[in-house]
């Protein structure tokens, strides 16, 4: 029994490297270039990873006035051009997890959040936070779905 194991988990072993080895890094300036050393986005093994998204203005790297709904709003435009900068949009989401620094609007959040994905929502992870960068209300990282015939290409 324990020598089948062990190819089993060589096997997968080699997969991860192999995932690994095969990643493009997403970026553009139409979105909010990063404030650290990470990458607005990877796509590796037929999934593209964005970055944590907050409200900050693509063209002044600012935080957008008018509190959490302008900051949701601009987030969920971020993350709508990081999409698109890939290939894709909001119907290749398949997992979002919010950060929210005040859990007593997430009714407001809700609401947005609803305006940007209609039909079958991704699956999604709420967390009240005490801090976020920027001083931002909200940040929201992206995991979607990059369709298996253009990862042929």
């Amino acid at each position: 029994m324990k020598k089948m194991i062990l190819p089993v988990v060589m096997g997968l072993l080699m997969v991860s490297g192999q995932v690994l080895a095969q990643h493009k890094i997403i970026r553009t300036d139409k979105a909010p270039v990063p404030i650290g050393p990470y990458s607005q986005g990877v796509e590796a093994n037929g999934m593209l990873f964005l970055a944590g998204q907050v409200g900050l203005k693509p063209d002044t790297r600012k935080l957008v006035e008018g509190g959490l709904e302008a900051e949701a709003v601009q987030t969920m435009e971020n993350i709508k051009t990081l999409l698109a900068t890939a290939g894709l949009d909001l119907t290749h989401v398949v997992n979002t997890t919010i950060y929210i620094k005040d859990i007593s609007q997430f009714g407001k959040v809700n609401e947005i959040y609803g305006r940007y994905f209609t039909g079958q929502y991704p699956a999604r992870t709420t967390v009240g936070v005490a801090d976020l960068p920027a001083g931002a209300s909200i940040e929201i990282a992206v995991i979607a779905a990059v369709p298996a015939q253009r990862r042929k290409k």
